[in-house]
This record gives C-alpha cells, structure tokens and sequence, in this order.
C-alpha cells in the first residue's frame, strides 16, 4: 500500500536529496494522517461522549484530534523546508523540521495533561456513567488497525527520506496504538465487571502517561537535533571510505560534520599528505576528494591540506615513538599533525592529540603529563600540544 501510495502521488520518488520531493513525501503523508486521524477523533467521540460515556475512549479520540493537528503542522513544515536557500538563510530551511518537530512534542504534552486532569476528576467521581457498548469495541478495534498502518507508513517514509518529523509521528502512532489497546482492554473488562467503573478512569489516567512520554522523547530528540548532536556513524563511514579510494590521503584528522537538517550536512575536515609531493597534485588531489562527496552523498565539504614529513627517518622515528608515549597516557589518545623543529638551545616537538570526550582527564593535565614524558625522550625536547576533544 506504501509503494503504490509513493508511485502515484510522488514523482522522482528516489530523488531523495530534492527538497521538492522531500515535500510531496511529506504533503502525501501529512494528508493521509489528517485523514485517518479526523475519522478516529469523530467515530471514538461520537461513541466515547454520547454512547458509552467513556472518559478513556473520549480522551483517545482528543488525542486524535490533536494528532491531526500535528500532522497539519508537518504539512506545513515540509512546505517551508522545501524553500531554497536566500541570503537570510544560506544553508536552506530543511532544519524547519526539527522546529515543528518540537511543537507536535508541546502538543502532545499538552494534551496528556489535560487528559490526565479530566480523568482524575472522573475518578473521583466514581468513573461516572460509562457502559458497555459493543459500537466501542468495533471502533477499537479499527483504530488500532489504522494506527498501526501509519506508524508503519510514517516509518517506513520517514527511514527513506531521513525525517525526523515522521519518525515521531511514528513513534507518536506506535503509542497511540497501544493506549488504544488499553482502553479496548478497560471498555471489555466493563463488560464483565460493571460494578467497576473506575477502571474507565483509571485506564484514561494510563494512556495519558502513555501520551505524555511519547511527547517527551519526540521533544527531546528533536531538541538534540538542533542543539547539535554526534554525527550519524554511517555518514563518518562513508567519508572515511570516499577517502580511502585516494593513496595519497595519508590521515585524516579533525573531522566536524554540521546538519543543517535531512539531506543537508557541511563537513570539514583535514587530510594529511606527504609534504614533499607536487603541491598542485595534492591540491588536485583534494578537489577530487570534495566532489566524490558532494555528488556521491550531498556532502558540502571544505578540506584542509597537512602536509607531513614522510622521507626523514630521524622524524618517522620520532613521530612514532611520541604516539607510543601519548597512548600510553590512554591508549585511545591519537596523534596527529607531526612537526619537529629543531633548534641550537632546543627542539620543538609540535603535534595534536586527538581526545575522546570519554577521558576524564582535564586538557591542562594530558598537556603535563605529555611534556614530562617526552623530556624523558631527550630533555632539550619541548612539546607544543593542542589538544582536540572529539
């Protein structure tokens, strides 16, 4: 059904990369989400508020009303996202999504509120009126049907277009289904234990929890998004592979990749090579390593030239023998961008070392500790570290 849907409404389908396709993807799904969640708010309404008298099934079908709202949001978003870049906004408006992202998480919070409030109150009361009527089983039943089809929709869209935005929906979906499943189990249970009215209350206090948590992660992944969060491990891995294809790429170090939403991400980055190649080869050589990105993966990427002593044995020497010595304050510390300068009173030994976020030692005292051990080297040495957390 996701396929067909995809083939008659989205043309150029695997053009992902195109802020244009990107929005009919977004457009079809939003659409079909305000659909099926305008059917469920007015069949579980109709039946939660004037049939069986049920709190739980009446704040299920708010909750759809609010997920249509959402997706009206998304619709939107996609909408705006899909803008080319201006002189306002030069890398593009694709970030617009983690934006609307974090106001479907506000609504749903909201709403779970809300709901949990109504239905304490109905607790209190003593559950109220609610009955058993077989009309809620049926409509139920067919809401966690449709529910789980969009959670699959949304996902499997969302996975193929690299949106965050369909991703919680998903999410939001996947929970919806199983609050439904809750209320379906209370409005059964009724059945067979009338006395019981609280149990309608209860259950509307449990999907509301359900509700208020899925807001919660939808807010807090759309949050590290646009904080900045840690690069995808599968992005690293194919700019490390792109490079990989060149023998004159020596090393590559200090690597930052900025997104600036689905499909648009600015890397930077340096290459080491041998310092004493042809300067306009491996300047070439460079350019060809920043196209293969950009028309391979979409990667806008800026790289910087290291040049490296590779014909000196004395260096070569030297250079290994300090990354021995760096590992050996952790061995998951790197070195990087080797030089030696050397003097008539003393030489300089001036490098980078590469330091994982996950060392607990401070800058200052990997800087110390470093100095000393390369005075144990020869003690006219110096050190001139940077350190770079990565």
């Amino acid at each position: 059904m996701t396929n067909l849907i995809c083939r008659i409404f989205v043309k150029n389908g695997d053009d992902i990369n195109s802020p244009e396709v990107r929005r009919r993807y977004g457009t079809v799904v939003s659409i079909v989400a305000i659909i099926i969640n305008i059917i469920l708010f007015a069949s579980k309404f109709t039946v939660g508020k004037f049939i069986a008298l049920s709190i739980a099934i009446t704040a299920d079908a708010v909750n759809n009303l609010a997920d249509a709202g959402s997706s009206i949001i998304s619709l939107v978003s996609f909408k705006i996202a899909s803008k080319p870049a201006d002189r306002e906004h030069p890398f593009g408006h694709t970030r617009m999504e983690y934006v609307t992202s974090m106001i479907v998480a506000f609504l749903v919070i909201h709403t779970s509120i809300d709901l949990v409030v109504d239905s304490v109150k109905s607790l209190i009361d003593g559950g109220g009126g609610s009955e058993f009527k077989l009309s809620s089983v049926i409509v139920l039943c067919l809401a966690i049907l449709l529910k789980l089809w969009l959670c699959i929709f949304n996902r499997k869209i969302g996975k193929k277009i690299n949106s965050s935005i369909m991703m919680a929906n998903s999410a939001d979906s996947l929970s919806d289904c199983l609050s439904t499943a809750a209320v379906l189990v209370s409005t059964v249970l009724l059945y067979f234990f009338p006395q019981f009215r609280r149990i309608d209350a209860i259950v509307g206090i449990g999907v509301s929890v359900l509700i208020f948590i899925s807001g919660i992660k939808i807010f807090l992944s759309s949050m590290n998004s646009i904080l900045g969060e840690a690069p995808d491990p599968e992005v690293v891995e194919n700019i490390k592979k792109a490079i990989e294809k060149y023998p004159e790429a020596l090393g590559t170090h200090d690597m930052f990749i900025h997104s600036y939403g689905p499909g648009k991400s600015i890397v930077s980055l340096h290459i080491e090579v041998d310092g004493s190649a042809d300067i306009f080869h491996s300047h070439d050589v460079i350019d060809n390593i920043e196209k293969d990105l950009r028309d391979t993966y979409g990667y806008i990427c800026t790289i910087h030239m290291d040049p490296i002593v590779t014909d000196d044995e004395k260096v070569t020497a030297l250079r290994e023998k300090v990354s021995a010595l760096v590992k050996s304050v952790d061995g998951s510390i790197r070195i990087h961008d080797f030089r030696f300068v050397e003097g008539k009173t003393h030489t300089n030994l001036i490098f980078d070392v590469a330091v994982p976020f996950e060392v607990i030692k401070t800058d200052k005292e990997i800087v110390k500790i470093i100095e000393n051990k390369v005075k144990e080297i020869n003690e006219s040495y110096f050190a001139v570290v940077t350190v770079d957390r990565e």
